[in-house]
């Protein structure tokens, strides 16, 4: 509640994406609410999945509208409109919040999350995914229409979707025999209408879109909460196996025929003004577009006609079967409430202007930026509109009658599963997750060994791509330093010290070669000048030597499993590496040597820093902060490691 709350009182686009997932989040764990049964954990994942997919997409939306604007205050997108609509990223745009809005508000094809939504309790059912939360798409479009609206493409894209959607949905209800997968059905179909509306984008519209969000809310509340009181009773929400229950469930059929009624349009209910609204829209649009429109929303409210009947008419009609005939009332608790919203359906259709005064009117003011004129009443005189709300509820009623559901109609609609958007989007999923398997697996599969051949290989193909674009490779060799003798013998001495490295049985041979090296590398800085480098090398080489041998005896056996294909691989990554890093070396030889930096430190190590020694000034005192900084990570790890050395477990928490 208090999420869909921040989201519609948000005035910063940020702010109203946080709320926006803050409800995704919530209907995860309600629709989860039941967790010990796998298909409530399973709904709940969709549910998460498809709108957390949604969200992705509106952030991305609601940031480039926001840069487009420059302003990140949705009160004031509106003086920008001109230069959004006109923007080349607009189409980019639209697709994107359309994303948002059409998986919150379960539009074709990202609709089957909500019939899965129904393992929720039926109170959350009643709350969030008939009247509330699922609107927030809905409100969205409505919140961005004096924005983004006015164009073709925003125009054909909601009333195509929405005009789909809402016959989509409105015929699946039909082979429905679980009241909750009726009543889920005919909400995407509620919701799909509303999408159509705004697509269609007149005042009449907008007018009949602003009412019609307050007509579906009370009537569908109260089918959800009747439903939820079936099935507290009655233990079963199967249509097929409910009739009678008038006469033993009078309030509750009083409540559940007042709210099909409405749903229906009968004349005095607040359906029928809302019904006659979006008829009024259809007619009211592009001339070109007229009949269509109408015929899909004429042939859309006939199944929703004859869908409400179902859910609120033929459960409490027929004979009382025995196994019911003790049945009683629950608490007051229970079914006051859906009398109330079923009662109000009904005074609002009496009285259409208390509503339409203090809530509608303001609602399509605010959608249509401007004064839209609105005054609900009952009669209009006896006009096309009329007629076409009448003969929806004849045929409705007639539909309703010769509708047999049964579970042989749902298993041959579910027969066609196989094409559908939920199987196509779970095939893509199930193939993301065994791409993503395969990724990290392959990746990441524990082997120390194997993160360094990958991190070489990536660091080879940035440093060849690197060497490829600043064109040809050309070394004067004739330039280079004469190699030395002392020279020549430390390259001999330290290639036969990798070489037993990489060849030895033995950890504490290869340990000792390995400080061969590093000690050879002294002696090249040595003859090269750097005495301080030389010491710092040795320093670190005979350390690293002697903690080697100190905690050899805390390793494993000395395995080397690796074949004779991955040493020659192995073997070739090497050498690739130093090849192109010896390239790299003979390169710089011919860069222009730029001194700024090391004439900075040489002329302010000793004013600045007070010292003599510019490396250590440096690591000391100029990247101060770095090296501190440094020295707690090391002294992080050595802590670790030192508390992991003194670790003792018991053999019950060793298993």
């Amino acid at each position: 509640m208090s999420a869909m709350l921040g989201l519609v009182l948000s005035d910063n686009i940020f702010l109203l994406f946080i709320f926006w997932e803050l409800t995704s989040i919530s209907s995860f764990f309600l629709i989860g609410f039941n967790n010990d049964q796998e298909a409530s954990r399973k709904s709940a994942m969709t549910a998460l999945t498809i709108t957390g997919m949604g969200g992705f997409f509106l952030l991305a939306g609601l940031v480039l509208i926001g840069n487009v604007a420059g302003t990140f205050r949705i009160s004031e997108l509106i003086e920008y409109r001109d230069v959004i609509l006109n923007h080349p990223q607009y189409p980019l745009i639209l697709f994107l919040i359309f994303i948002g809005a059409f998986t919150k508000s379960a539009q074709f094809p990202f609709h089957f999350w909500l019939p899965g939504a129904m393992k929720a309790p039926t109170p959350v059912s009643a709350y969030l995914h008939s009247a509330t939360m699922v609107k927030a798409g809905i409100y969205l479009l409505a919140r961005f229409f004096p924005v983004l609206s006015g164009t073709e493409l925003w125009s054909y894209t909601l009333m195509g979707v929405g005009g789909f959607t809402m016959l989509y949905s409105a015929i699946h209800s039909l082979f429905r025999i679980d009241l909750k997968s009726i009543l889920a059905y005919t909400t995407i179909s509620a919701l799909g209408m509303l999408v159509f509306l705004l697509g269609v984008g007149t005042k009449e519209a907008v007018i009949a879109a602003s009412v019609f969000i307050l007509v579906h809310a009370l009537y569908k509340a109260t089918l959800f909460l009747v439903t939820g009181i079936i099935d507290h009773e009655t233990g079963t929400r199967d249509i097929t196996k409910l009739s009678g229950l008038k006469k033993v469930l009078g309030p509750v059929a009083l409540a559940a025929g007042l709210a099909a009624l409405s749903s229906a349009g009968l004349p005095s209910t607040f359906g029928f003004i809302g019904k006659d609204l979006i008829y009024e829209a259809t007619l009211h649009a592009k001339e070109n577009w007229i009949l269509i429109l109408t015929i899909i929303a004429v042939a859309t409210n006939v199944c929703l006609v004859a869908a409400g009947f179902m859910a609120g008419i033929k459960p409490f009609f027929g004979e009382l079967p025995a196994a019911y005939e003790k049945l009683h009332l629950p608490y007051k608790s229970m079914w006051i409430p859906p009398l109330i919203l079923a009662s109000l359906g009904l005074i609002f259709g009496l009285i259409p202007g208390v509503a339409g005064n203090f809530l509608s009117y303001q609602t399509a003011n605010s959608i249509f930026g401007g004064d839209t004129e609105m005054h609900l009443a009952i009669w209009h005189g006896f006009n096309t509109v009329l007629i076409l709300s009448l003969a929806t509820l004849g045929a409705g009623t007639f539909v309703y009658f010769i509708n047999k559901p049964s579970e042989a109609k749902v298993k041959r609609v579910e027969s066609l599963d196989r094409i559908s958007p939920q199987r196509i989007i779970t095939g893509y999923s199930n193939d993301i997750v065994r791409f993503a398997d395969w990724f990290s697996n392959f990746f990441h599969n524990g082997y120390l060994r194997s993160y360094h051949m990958k991190i070489i290989l990536f660091a080879e193909a940035l440093l060849i791509y690197k060497l490829w674009q600043s064109g040809p490779i050309q070394i004067d060799f004739d330039n280079l330093t004469p190699l030395t003798i002392y020279e020549v013998a430390v390259v001999i001495i330290l290639l036969g010290a990798l070489v037993i490295v990489i060849s030895t049985p033995s950890r504490l041979t290869s340990v000792v070669a390995m400080s061969v090296i590093g000690y050879c590398i002294c002696l090249m800085y040595v003859f090269y000048s750097a005495p301080d480098l030389a010491m710092t090398q040795f320093t670190i080489d005979t350390l690293s030597t002697v903690l080697f041998v100190l905690v050899l005896y805390k390793l494993p056996s000395f395995l080397n499993l690796a074949s004779k294909r991955e040493r020659y691989r192995d073997s070739i990554v090497a050498l690739g590496f130093g090849a192109i890093l010896s390239i790299i070396a003979l390169k710089v030889l011919y860069e222009p040597i730029k001194t700024e930096t090391s004439d900075f430190y040489g002329e302010n190590a000793y004013i600045l820093a007070k010292g003599k020694n510019v490396v250590n000034l440096i690591l000391a005192d100029f990247r101060g902060i770095d090296t501190m900084f440094e020295t707690v990570v090391l002294g992080i790890a050595a802590l670790g490691v030192y508390s992991l050395l003194k670790l003792r477990l018991k053999s019950s928490e060793k298993e």
